[in-house]
């Protein structure tokens, strides 16, 4: 059976569990899956700790393995420096320069996966999309209803439009409270003006879009 015909819940997951880009997750659908800072890698983790191409996850006759791409700053498993290419078993925990951690859930497990890769589907109907002349927001085609409020609207659209990237909480200020001066807006408005935003989008998705990178700032996640 190809991949392409095989249920997504029967394919090995990577799931990132803590650290950059913590709450995504990739099915291993091909003969391989490449890590790394690099725009051009399948799994992109955008963090300068992380090279370019960092690790690679592969098929073999016997299993799923993975390697370390000659990293700066290594690839462990289950805190065992890799040094040459090791078969996964379900539950095992990759971590990248000591700042990412990865679990590995092999097909005999269920996960969870937010995608939806039905034949035929339209990638612009999934993942979190902004009108920003309606202030509408639509998570996988369905409608937010009741809208966001002005701030919530301003911190989504500021996410949405830094494409992954991370936004400081002081952009967070200059966006959402243009008219304030950074010093009179304090740490808890902003903790929970993101708080409350997370609980509208949890209305319509069990996917975690706004992760908390510590010490810089918030980032938007979207589905793959």
């Amino acid at each position: 059976m190809s991949d392409k015909s095989q249920n997504r819940d029967e394919l090995p997951v990577l799931l990132v569990t803590e650290g950059p880009g913590s709450g995504q997750q990739r099915v291993l659908r091909n003969e391989e899956l490449v890590i790394g800072r690099g725009e051009h890698n399948d799994f992109v983790i955008r963090d300068r700790r992380i090279s370019r191409e960092h690790t690679r996850v592969f098929r073999a006759d016997d299993g799923i393995y993975v390697e370390d791409l000659k990293s700066t700053n290594g690839t462990y498993l289950n805190g065992e420096k890799l040094e040459e290419p090791h078969r996964l078993r379900e539950g095992d925990e990759i971590q990248l320069a000591a700042c990412v951690r990865i679990q590995f859930i092999g097909n005999e497990a269920t996960v969870p996966v937010d995608i939806d890769d039905a034949p035929g589907a339209e990638p612009s109907e999934y993942g979190l999309q902004l009108d920003n002349r309606t202030r509408e927001v639509q998570i996988d085609g369905v409608v937010l209803d009741p809208q966001l409020s002005l701030l919530q609207y301003r911190l989504l659209e500021l996410l949405y439009t830094k494409d992954g990237d991370v936004c400081t909480r002081e952009e967070v200020v200059r966006a959402v409270w243009p008219n304030e001066d950074e010093q009179g807006v304090s740490e808890q408005a902003i903790d929970a003006l993101v708080r409350r935003l997370r609980d509208r989008l949890a209305a319509l998705s069990d996917h975690q879009y706004i992760v908390t990178v510590r010490g810089h700032g918030f980032r938007l996640v979207q589905p793959e």
